[in-house]
């Protein structure tokens, strides 16, 4: 029987609802939908979409790190943006920060994303070595 491996770290924001930041199994890593909170301070990065989009990214590429993967594993990647307008700017900086690495990908425009966040992104990964 495998075990599915729960992850929490203090370098991405705590969960507000009854889920895990990411879970672990067989080698892959659930990353849970991440907004643009600083994990320090709790406090809401409801900036400009270029800033919520790196906020959110970090705090996704935290809780990789804490699970033993990174941004250059990410399989997939689910992008969802407040509105199909932002989506220049969210590709310009996801490129920037991911690099030559091009995961799979999904944009998923919504009507509105919680607590007035523009960005929300959540991932699956390979560990490290698996």
């Amino acid at each position: 029987m495998t075990t599915i491996r729960r992850i929490l770290t203090t370098d991405a924001p705590v969960p507000a609802g009854h889920y895990s930041q990411a879970t672990v199994h067989n080698g892959v890593v659930y990353v849970a939908g991440q907004l643009a909170i600083d994990p320090a301070t709790g406090e809401k990065k409801l900036g400009s979409i270029e800033e919520q989009t790196e906020r959110t990214l970090r705090n996704v590429e935290a809780i990789l790190h804490a699970a033993g993967s990174d941004l250059e594993h990410v399989l997939k990647m689910t992008v969802y943006v407040g509105d199909i307008a932002l989506w220049g700017a969210v590709n310009e900086t996801y490129a920037r920060i991911m690099g030559p690495h091009k995961p799979a990908r999904a944009i998923v425009p919504t009507k509105d994303l919680h607590h007035g966040f523009l960005v929300e992104i959540d991932a699956i990964a390979a560990v490290k070595g698996s």
